[in-house]
């Protein structure tokens, strides 16, 4: 069925959100081993899963926790990795324009993904389509896999030896790739990563990742830049050269 208006079919945008979704999903599994893995309980894993549901915030917290930080300050480092989620929202919600009765449900679901794939939609019809499917399936499969994860992660011995943190990341970087169409994008993208990776060492956790979003507004400010027209005096000696 194509949408009344003319935009991508539904049965399209439900495949690609579906597509996103699994994807993404099953690398709930890496998280569970890890924070099981970790120390954290059982019922200390899936609460993150159910609560939090932000898989960079998720990994970041537990990654702080093993390695001897304070819980407080693992918990501020999550917090900070999680504030991207709010500038999502500011965009989403003018794009879905949900019922306001339904926006704090909907925002339990304002994440990486679901905002990629409502934003690749050319209609509104198609954005709530995509950022409910994707939403839906990535929740359930997310917990599900996460209570898989902890519960397996005697079995899988050491985490770190198998690298699991660093799945969820690596799929969604995976996701993103063919989206970068353009030079600018890629260069947007390659800014982000330096500034991102590079500030690691000498960041709170979760700082470096607010830091990598200036890397959209200077590559913009830059190209602005480099297009901008020569000035009128110039012209004018031109003018008069011709005189």
């Amino acid at each position: 069925m194509r949408s009344e208006d003319g935009g991508k079919p539904d049965a399209a945008v439900v495949r690609d959100a579906l597509g996103v979704g699994v994807a993404v999903g099953l690398s709930g599994f890496a998280f569970g081993v890890t924070s099981a893995g970790s120390g954290l309980t059982l019922l200390q894993t899936c609460a993150l899963s159910l609560l939090v549901f932000t898989g960079a915030s998720q990994f970041a917290l537990v990654g702080a926790l093993v390695g001897g930080g304070n819980p407080f300050t693992a918990a501020a480092g999550a917090f900070f990795l999680g504030v991207r989620n709010a500038f999502y929202g500011l965009r989403l919600s003018q794009l879905l324009a949900l019922p306001r009765a339904v926006r704090p449900f909907a925002a339990q679901w304002v994440i990486d993904e679901t905002t990629a794939v409502a934003l690749a939609q050319p209609t509104r019809r198609s954005v709530r389509i995509g950022f409910t499917v994707t939403g839906l399936t990535l929740y359930v499969l997310w917990n599900l896999t996460t209570l898989l994860g902890a519960l397996g992660a005697d079995a899988i011995g050491d985490t770190d030896a198998w690298g699991l943190d660093a799945a969820g990341p690596a799929v969604f970087l995976a996701l993103l790739a063919p989206m970068l169409k353009t030079t600018m994008e890629r260069v947007v993208a390659g800014l982000a990563v330096v500034l991102g990776l590079g500030l690691l060492p000498v960041l709170p956790a979760g700082v470096p990742v607010l830091v990598a979003a200036l890397a959209a507004p200077a590559v913009l400010w830059a190209e602005g830049r480099r297009r901008a027209p020569t000035g009128p005096a110039e012209d004018d000696d031109t003018a008069g050269e011709g005189r």
